[in-house]
């Protein structure tokens, strides 16, 4: 259900809905990002302005439906459907049908790629990567989580297994595409949770990809360029591709970066990085060596690369001093932007347990909302 604006007066509108409306609506809301309860109340205030006799909709089986309108707007909605004769739930579904109507589909949008990355292991790479797919698959869009680390811990920790050497691969399609005997799509997996509905996948990790950076040593072809290149056909199928990276500043986190630049007729912090830090001296000192690497390689190959954001995980301010300090100079630097500070606590850690991702675990623990934090953040990029 959505949550009420703040500063703004709002009532509750319980009610009923067909679960292909409620579905429609939140991609629909999704794609243009607006939120559900302002579609809502547009498509209430459109339904009481027509004159034009609205075509009546089944609803039968229709799912229960919650939502916030202005002050006001729910009392005069209901004598408007009482004075035309029909339901308060088919008044709300020619309602939301007429805003759909209203409100079609932006032109497809280039799909947008987001890299989540730090040299320095254990600061939660894996663990913002889940979190944010998950978040934006949530909110309707269509993700893919590429585990593109070899140790495989995204992969394992959302239940599946990696693939073992020798079969056909990520790192197929990167270093030998010619010898691909299958789409790339064809080897992601959905990921289970009501709350995805079917629109999160997994590319799982490949053993192979310990021998990426010498395999890319030898490749023919523009090295930083092979992830993009590999990945490049699985773009009309996802609103965007969210890749969890290696500890790495090797040849395999160039391609990394690369896929993650800004492209041509792409606006400015559309697509980029994501780094997860922690709030103490060593991820500092990590951060400057990606940064080097950043700069590095948009010099070389004269390529524009956002970081659209820090996050500070498993921030525990009991720490004291050290993390409390840490975690104010992570602010001050502005640019890029603390995008969510997540607490250690124990809800992570129980849903890899479990092998279920955390927003399906657990949707309402702070981990969750903080998740969902990073997502507003990317999407106002």
């Amino acid at each position: 259900m959505s949550s009420p604006n703040p500063g703004e007066e709002r009532e509750k509108l319980v009610s009923k809905m067909p679960a292909h409306l409620q579905q429609a609506l939140k991609v629909r809301a999704a794609q243009l990002q607006t939120d559900m309860q302002d579609a809502v109340a547009a498509g209430i205030q459109a339904w009481r302005a027509c004159t034009d006799e609205l075509p009546t909709i089944n609803t039968a089986k229709a799912d229960s439906f919650g939502t916030y309108l202005p002050e006001g707007l729910y009392e005069d909605f209901k004598v408007d459907c009482r004075h035309r004769g029909v339901s308060y739930i088919q008044g709300l579904a020619q309602a939301v049908a007429l805003w759909l109507d209203d409100n079609p589909a932006a032109a497809q949008q280039m799909t947008r790629r987001f890299v989540v990355c730090n040299q320095k292991g254990g600061v939660g790479k894996t663990a913002v990567s889940a979190g944010l797919a998950q978040a934006l698959a949530e909110a309707g869009q269509r993700v893919l989580l590429v585990d593109y680390d070899p140790q495989g811990h995204l992969t394992h920790q959302l239940g599946l297994t990696a693939i073992p050497a020798g079969e056909e691969s990520l790192i197929t399609h990167m270093l030998h595409r010619d010898q691909a005997k299958q789409p790339l799509l064809d080897l992601t997996i959905a990921i289970q949770g009501d709350r995805f509905d079917g629109r999160l996948r997994i590319l799982p990790a490949a053993f192979d990809a310990f021998l990426l950076d010498s395999g890319l040593t030898v490749f023919r072809g523009p090295r930083h360029a092979a992830l993009e290149r590999a990945l490049a056909p699985l773009e009309d199928h996802f609103d965007a591709i969210v890749v969890d990276s290696p500890p790495s500043l090797g040849l395999a986190m160039d391609a990394a970066l690369t896929y993650g630049r800004q492209r041509d007729d792409e606006k400015p912090g559309a697509s980029g990085l994501i780094i997860p830090v922690e709030a103490e001296d060593t991820s500092a000192q990590a951060y400057g060596m990606l940064i080097q690497q950043i700069d590095s390689l948009s010099r070389d190959f004269d390529l524009a690369i956002d970081q659209l954001g820090l996050v500070v995980n498993k921030f525990d301010s009991r720490r004291g001093y050290i993390a409390t300090s840490s975690l104010e100079k992570w602010k001050s630097l502005g640019t890029p932007p603390v995008l969510a500070v997540i607490p250690d606590v124990k809800e992570q850690r129980e849903a890899v347990r479990k092998q279920r991702g955390l927003l399906d675990y657990a949707p309402d623990c702070e981990q969750s909302h903080q998740m969902r934090q990073i997502a507003r953040g990317v999407k106002t990029a």
